[in-house]
């Protein structure tokens, strides 16, 4: 009778452990999601100061400026959507902040111009800010997709309605060279 009540004790703890365990891994998933999109938000509000810095030292490199725009426009427009969806936005603008990038290197008045340089300083900072904060958001989930998926917490997990979540993986548009012609 006490060895039943034991087992049954040790079942529950373990149960309660995986749980907890599981619990954990889901709210440090959403703490990193609300990191990669506060930074994010941080970026996309960067973006009109810098296109507008820009107009006025490189007015016929509307193209680009354009492309900017409209790529920012995206993603503001995918936020409420799902990692997928909202990497592949923010691909379209990292690409697009790169060509811009590449463009302005031919106006050397405007590489000299102290609020450009600090507007590219901290579009720099924010990259990295988001580059981290993406790291550590697929690290959180990798490990919550493990426990999802092995025994014995998936014994937990499947009926408590834990499910695996997607990362936050670049595009291939991210890792490629902008093009710029003049």
């Amino acid at each position: 009778m006490l060895t039943g009540l034991l087992i049954v004790v040790a079942i529950i703890v373990v149960l309660v452990v995986l749980y907890n365990r599981l619990v954990s891994l889901r709210v440090r998933a959403e703490n990193a999601w609300s990191d990669i999109d506060v930074q994010l938000k941080r970026r996309a509000d960067l973006v009109p100061n810098l296109v507008s810095s820009v107009k006025g030292y490189a007015a016929h490199e509307r193209a680009t400026l354009d492309a900017v725009t409209q790529a920012r426009t995206r993603a503001l427009a995918a936020q409420s959507e799902g990692p997928a969806t909202r990497a592949q936005a923010e691909a379209g603008l990292t690409t697009a902040l790169r060509g811009l990038t590449v463009a302005v290197e031919a106006y050397s008045e405007l590489q000299a111009s102290g609020g450009f340089r600090d507007l590219q300083g901290q579009l720099a900072t924010i990259e990295d800010a988001i580059q981290n904060s993406r790291r550590y958001y697929n690290a959180v989930v990798r490990d919550l997709n493990t426990a999802v998926s092995t025994i014995p917490s998936n014994l937990v997990a499947g009926p408590m309605g834990y499910r695996e979540l997607e990362f936050f993986e670049a595009e291939a548009g991210e890792r490629e060279l902008p093009k710029v012609s003049f």
